[in-house]
């Protein structure tokens, strides 16, 4: 299967800054990735990693134990899935920055996320990292580096002063920080080849590249997640990085967490065009050129945002990329090798609805996430905005004075209840299904965001109307009062 494929390599990217899965999830869907096609994956483990010492404070509340990242080499293995961990070493470096006793570290002192490289004590931190992810994955051939989207570098005073110097400029800064990493992770650890994303890399002229020793330590992963990926640029790029001597590039598409912050369903149309051009991009320059293709299914843009796509929500996008990639194409066999593969009658590219709810791991949260995301907020919406008898008698005026025609109860209170006990039940169904995978935090994190706002607008009227309806009331028989005297 993977001889005819123009990526030798390809790599399911695992982000566990957010809504990490729990390892009983992983031990369901790797084999899913081995057949669909993947053949590795790059595990971006940020908070999850059992760090000790004094990174122990890294740590998320639910970490993973050195024993079960253990487990989830062990299951990598069995699905002949060849693993490259990922560690933040620059920007994206939030998890780390954000705690007190490293925040000295920072470049700017009011933002968290990049790393000051003047400082002895950064490159020594990164490096602690480095050792303790590669204690654990012993024997691992790469390592990514991150180094991507160092927002504000340059911008610290003790850079300021250090580009006021001689030839200095913001690309030598960030170089030489690279090579100081690179060269960590090849004196310390020297059958690991470090790779680092390439935005950083793209814009720095060739001599400079050329003089700086980085193409000779590390390997770039070009990463352009568009649909509409300019496939020559994208040549003369990987032209510029043979030139400067990188001995081999990778590139990076993306199967889900790449089309907004707050994405709740991926747009598999898009996700498949990017793929479909990434194969023309690698037919276009010298054959094997690149090594392999890092799929990446961002969880979180970065450590403060909101969750992106769930990653069960987001296998049939990864499955259509994965075979897409497989068959050079999206052809009919692709095509129905995915529906056979997820247990789907009829798989559609251009919406999120796939006929028939799928029997791959995870597919009862894709199924409910799909209801949530397309019809709760619509329906909550429709009965609040569009119900005639709520717009034109129990409007936001009446809401707040609790005034209400009686009988406009009998019109309003069922149909409230009724939409309520439909999406409550839904809701039970969704949080039962999502304990299975993740973690409870993530659980109560992604029914906050997409769940609770709408269910507390139904439940709001429902506790107004209550109260208006009690307003309402008659007066206590009047009957009772006709035998007194005046």
């Amino acid at each position: 299967m993977s001889g005819s494929a123009p990526f030798k390599m390809r790599l399911v990217h695992l982000d566990l800054k957010g809504a990490p899965p729990k390892v009983s999830y992983l031990s369901e869907v790797f084999p899913l990735f081995h057949a669909l096609g993947a053949n590795g994956l790059l595990i971006e483990y940020e908070d999850m990693f059992p760090y000790e010492g004094r990174l122990r404070l890294l740590r998320a509340k639910h970490a993973y134990s050195p024993s079960e990242v253990t487990e989830i080499l062990h299951l990598a293995r069995l699905s002949k899935l060849e693993v490259i961990p990922l560690v933040q070493t620059f920007g994206h470096m939030e998890f780390v920055l954000k705690h007190a006793a490293f925040a000295h570290l920072r470049e700017v002192a009011f933002f968290p996320n990049t790393l000051n490289p003047h400082e002895a004590e950064s490159l020594a931190l990164v490096g602690a990292m480095i050792d303790q992810v590669l204690e654990l994955h012993r024997g691992a051939r790469w390592l990514h580096i991150g180094c991507d989207e160092v927002y504000y570098l340059g911008e610290g005073e003790a850079s300021r002063q250090w580009l006021q110097q001689g030839q200095n400029n913001q690309a030598k800064l960030c170089l030489s920080h690279m090579r100081a990493v690179a060269s960590h992770v090849l004196a310390r650890h020297s059958s690991t080849t470090p790779l680092v994303w390439d935005d950083m890399l793209r814009d720095i002229p060739q001599d400079q590249l050329k003089e700086s020793e980085v193409p000779q330590l590390v390997e770039p992963v070009l990463w352009d997640y568009g649909a509409d990926l300019d496939v020559h640029s994208k040549v003369l790029l990987m032209e510029k990085y043979r030139q400067c001597g990188f001995p081999r590039l990778w590139a990076a598409s993306a199967f889900k967490g790449a089309t907004g912050a707050s994405q709740t369903l991926p747009p598999v149309e898009h996700h498949l065009r990017n793929h479909v051009q990434w194969l023309q991009v690698a037919g276009s320059g010298p054959v094997d050129t690149l090594q392999g293709i890092i799929l990446t299914g961002w969880q979180r843009y970065d450590h403060f945002s909101v969750l992106c796509e769930l990653l069960p929500v987001g296998i049939p996008s990864l499955a259509t990329c994965l075979q897409t990639l497989i068959h050079g194409g999206f052809t009919e066999d692709a095509k129905l090798r995915v529906e056979s593969f997820l247990g789907v009658s009829s798989l559609e590219i251009t919406d999120a609805v796939s006929e028939g709810a799928g029997s791959f791991p995870g597919s009862d949260i894709y199924t409910l996430v799909m209801q949530v995301s397309l019809y709760l907020h619509n329906s909550v919406d429709t009965l609040l905005e569009r119900n005639r008898y709520i717009t034109g008698w129990f409007s936001p005026y009446h809401r707040r004075r609790k005034l209400i025609h009686p009988i406009m109860i009998q019109h309003i209170k069922p149909e409230a209840l009724s939409l309520l006990s439909r999406w409550s039940t839904l809701v039970q169904q969704l949080e039962a299904a999502l304990q299975l995978a993740f973690y409870p935090d993530a659980i109560e994190e992604w029914l906050e965001e997409n769940v609770h706002p709408s269910m507390q607008r139904l439940q709001g009227l429902l506790q107004d109307l209550g109260e208006a309806a009690a307003h309402q009331a008659p007066p206590a028989n009047p009957g009772l009062d006709k035998g007194r005297d005046p």
